[in-house]
């Protein structure tokens, strides 16, 4: 569907740019690190009122150790999903209790690496404590991630709570809180993620409620009073036209009103609150630079860009929108209605479908917003596609490059061509490939 909303406008112009690529060749990452910093302090005040308060950055989304080191100045704490990002942490000096261990089909030696920097092991099933038990010694703190199943719906990409693979049910939560405490273990947590990339703050005050209610059902059925809550994610990103952003301060205060009458009632508080947000903190403040290569007309016309799905696939996975601008025509008239395409093998490769744009030629830079989150960290190398550079630049002028572009050698560095030979089996009569 074509769009005629205005784009927002960005935080460099076309003059900007032609430096960052003169020496970081398209396609690449742009992050802005004071956009970033602001967002991360903005959710903090929001929730000031709650002494301890602390969100811990979803490292899964832009696990960049820059943007991850840059997180934990601001004050955030990691929340991690693998080992990869566990390790990242551990070689930032992120460890204790600033590194929130979520994981779902977790082995042992998982967790044994989470028990190692001292994380708070978040579990997803009851069944998990069995794997606990056969390390070295149990967690100080267990938390369990709550699933409501039909008593909420989801969103789009977090689904039907009832279809998600993800924690346990409320019977488990009360059997999986009573056998750890049977097991000695003293302090603990809770957590739910019921929604992802949500706008509508009534949605996410939802998830503050049902998780501040179960709290107090847990402590009358188990006598176990968690500690901190995790309000999971999901605030999310305004991509498309006419959305608008979550306002922090307008959801804090709807969590605080909630906390004051739930948890205060119950003598639960004080309850120390947590966040993993991930695409909120980076997501507007990402830009992917791209160069059109090619223009091509068939039955549609088709705007082609040194880009691909490999960048960012949220378009092409979800038929997700991002803004896009053509650097320097930002105050032209769309004249043109195109797909903005890549060089994969996939139909859906595509970064618009029916946009009007400018009117654009070969060479012209294109910014596709929105890019700082679940863009290069989901990117891949189908077709031979590889991974590009990641660069920060901030106010003062400065800018970085956080990770390098891969080269051919990158890709085939897992690979031992030494010991792979061509087979060139022949027939002794004909001489011809048998």
């Amino acid at each position: 569907m074509a769009n005629t909303s205005p784009t927002p406008s960005l935080p460099f112009n076309r003059s900007f740019i032609e430096q960052v690529i003169a020496d970081h060749p398209t396609p690449l990452v742009l992050y802005y690190e004071d956009g970033i910093r602001r967002r991360a302090r903005e959710l903090s005040d929001a929730f000031a009122w709650n002494e301890g308060f602390q969100q811990y950055f979803a490292v899964k989304a832009t696990p960049n150790p820059h943007i991850v080191a840059m997180m934990a100045e601001e004050g955030s704490g990691a929340d991690c999903s693998s080992v990869a990002e566990l390790i990242t942490c551990e070689r930032l000096g992120i460890t204790g209790h600033d590194v929130m261990f979520t994981s779902n089909n977790t082995t042992v030696e998982e967790f044994a690496v989470a028990a190692r920097l001292g994380a708070i092991i978040n579990l997803d099933t009851p069944h998990h404590i069995d794997q606990l038990q056969q390390l070295d010694a149990l967690p100080e703190m267990v938390s369990f991630r709550f699933n409501p199943g039909p008593e909420r719906q989801g969103n789009v990409i977090i689904g039907d709570p009832k279809e998600a693979k993800f924690g346990c049910t409320r019977e488990q939560i009360f059997e999986g809180y009573a056998r750890c405490a049977e097991l000695g273990i003293t302090r603990f947590g809770l957590h739910a993620m019921v929604v992802s990339n949500e706008l509508n703050v009534d949605a996410l005050l939802q998830t503050a409620e049902m998780l501040f209610e179960l709290a107090v059902q847990i402590h009358e059925r188990t006598g176990v009073a968690v500690e901190c809550i995790n309000l999971g994610g999901g605030i999310g990103v305004a991509y498309g036209p006419n959305q608008e952003a979550v306002n922090l301060q307008e959801f804090g205060r709807g969590v605080q009103s909630l906390y004051e009458s739930k948890l205060v009632p119950a003598g639960l508080a004080p309850v120390r609150l947590m966040m993993e947000n991930g695409r909120a903190m980076t997501g507007p403040f990402g830009f992917l630079v791209t160069q059109v290569i090619n223009q091509k007309t068939s039955y549609k016309n088709y705007v082609g860009v040194d880009a691909c799905m490999s960048n960012l696939m949220r378009p092409g996975m979800y038929g997700a929108y991002h803004h896009i601008s053509v650097l320097g025509k930002e105050q032209e008239p769309a004249t043109q209605t195109v797909d903005v395409v890549g060089s994969l093998c996939e139909n859906n490769d595509k970064f618009a479908v029916d946009r009007e744009l400018p009117a654009t030629e070969v060479g012209d830079i294109i910014v596709v917003h929105d890019a700082g989150a679940h863009g290069h960290s989901m990117g891949f190398q189908y077709n031979g596609r590889l991974r590009s550079a990641e660069v920060l630049y901030n106010d003062a002028g400065e800018v970085r490059e956080i990770r390098r572009a891969e080269t051919i050698d990158d890709y085939f560095a897992t690979v031992d061509f030494d010991t792979v030979k061509v087979a060139q089996q022949r027939t002794a009569t004909s001489g011809q490939p048998s």
